[in-house]
């Protein structure tokens, strides 16, 4: 079932505060609370919206560098690597992806030494390349809806 206006307004204001009290969603996209509330409902059990989630920063967390990692599993590791790269705490995000790699992945880290401590563990079972994020002049969002 395709988004409606309604629901493409409520997905983009929750997006920006999920915690936005319903009362004051709905006043925004012209609907009374308890309609406001049915959508929500609605958009959950559909499975558009997973869940509502705390968007923490990491650099207050001690976490000041991000890397990214592009991992080619050795030939027959690729279950040993993906168990090993499930293991990692400071590992945020992982994509498995197509063409020269087989993982891309996102740290967050303390240092370059913290960095080496984690490749370390994965370099006898993989390729790595590595890249430390300077920024990101885009922020997380989701795609056109």
């Amino acid at each position: 079932m395709p988004l409606d206006e309604t629901d493409r307004s409520i997905l983009t204001l929750l997006q920006r505060d999920a915690r936005m009290p319903i009362k004051s969603l709905a006043e925004q996209i012209g609907l009374s609370a308890p309609g406001a509330s049915e959508r929500v409902r609605k958009l959950e059990e559909r499975g558009v919206i997973r869940a509502f989630t705390v968007d923490a920063d990491t650099r207050a967390l001690g976490y000041s560098l991000q890397a990214i990692v592009r991992v080619k599993p050795l030939p027959g590791k690729l279950k040993a690597v993906q168990k090993l790269l499930e293991a990692i705490p400071e590992l945020s995000e992982c994509d498995k992806v197509t063409g020269e790699d087989c993982f891309i992945i996102r740290l967050h880290l303390r240092s370059i030494e913290h960095l080496d401590f984690i490749l370390e563990r994965i370099t006898d079972k993989a390729e790595t390349h590595s890249s430390i994020v300077k920024s990101q002049p885009v922020a997380r969002r989701l795609p056109a809806f």
